[in-house]
Formats: C-alpha cells, sequence, structure tokens
C-alpha cells in the first residue's frame, strides 16, 4: 500500500515538474526543474524497481553533471535573454510536425515492447556484474556510438570558447 502511495507522489513530481520544465520562461528555470524530474524518476528506480545502482547514477550523472553542463552552456551562450513573443507561423507549423512525427515514433516503438519487455525483463539489471554485462554484449554498439557522439559534442564546446575568446 505505501508502495503505490509513493508510485502515485513520485509520478505526480515527475509530470508537474516536467509540464513545468516545457512552461517555464527562463531556460534556468527550464533546467532546474528538469533536475526535479530527474530526482523524482531515480525515486522510481530506487524505491520500486530496486535497482539502487541505477537511481543512483541516475542522480550522479544527469541530475549532476550533465545538469551543470546545461546550465554552463545557458549561461555561456547567455540564452536567458529576452524571447521573441511572436514566433513565425513556420516554425510553429515544423514544431507541430515533429511533435507528430516523434509521437508515431513513440508509439511504433512501444508496439514492439512485448516481446523486449521479455527479453530484457529476465536480466537482473539491479546487480552490476549483469548490468555491465548486458551493455557490453547486447548494446556496445549504441554505447560506443553515444561516447563518440559525446566526444564530438566536448570537441565543439570547446571549438565555441576557443573561437569566442580569440574573435
Amino acid at each position: 500500500m505505501l508502495s503505490q502511495y509513493l508510485f502515485y507522489f513520485l509520478s505526480f513530481l515527475a509530470v508537474i515538474s516536467a509540464l513545468l520544465v516545457v512552461f517555464s520562461k527562463s531556460s534556468v528555470q527550464s533546467v532546474l526543474w528538469l533536475i526535479v524530474t530527474l530526482f523524482a524518476i531515480s525515486g522510481h528506480y530506487i524505491f520500486l524497481l530496486n535497482a539502487e545502482f541505477l537511481g543512483v547514477v541516475q542522480v550522479i550523472v544527469y541530475a549532476g553533471a550533465i545538469m551543470v553542463l546545461f546550465l554552463f552552456v545557458i549561461m555561456f551562450l547567455n540564452l536567458n535573454q529576452e524571447v521573441e513573443a511572436h514566433k513565425p507561423a513556420v516554425l510553429k507549423f515544423a514544431a507541430t510536425i515533429s511533435s507528430g512525427l516523434l509521437l508515431i515514433i513513440i508509439i511504433g516503438s512501444l508496439k514492439g515492447s512485448e516481446q523486449l519487455g521479455t527479453h530484457v525483463g529476465s536480466n537482473d539489471f539491479s546487480s552490476i556484474k549483469n548490468l555491465g554485462r548486458v551493455l557490453f554484449k547486447e548494446f556496445l554498439f549504441p554505447f560506443e556510438v553515444s561516447s563518440v557522439l559525446l566526444l564530438i559534442a566536448m570537441v565543439g564546446a570547446v571549438m565555441l570558447g576557443k573561437s569566442e575568446k580569440e574573435g
């Protein structure tokens, strides 16, 4: 009974803070609400799924390192300036089409989740050994691609910072 109330509280907190991320006027406030969302999701991992390792990694990596990086980029690029109130109709149309395509992709990926759920559900992700085995055997290619993308982003950030200091 307690886990059910905890689920509802953490879900309510995650949904409300995610909505505040989207509807917040300030980009800094959006990042702070995103941190609250990530903490609520890590609460799901720790308290409800018994995956303490994933919950702690969620807090350390995403709520800690990535959000600090987001705040650094926002303040580095001075994105907290006055935002245009009126967007062109082309941008609104493009955003609507992009959102619709994202919804179709999410629905399409969830249709095949029944087969994936039996495969992934058989693994015990609360153990670090099992998580490492699945990550480095079955999902090695996506893991390496994400590391290359992060390296490219880091080099791009260094080049942006370097060009600002020289100019």
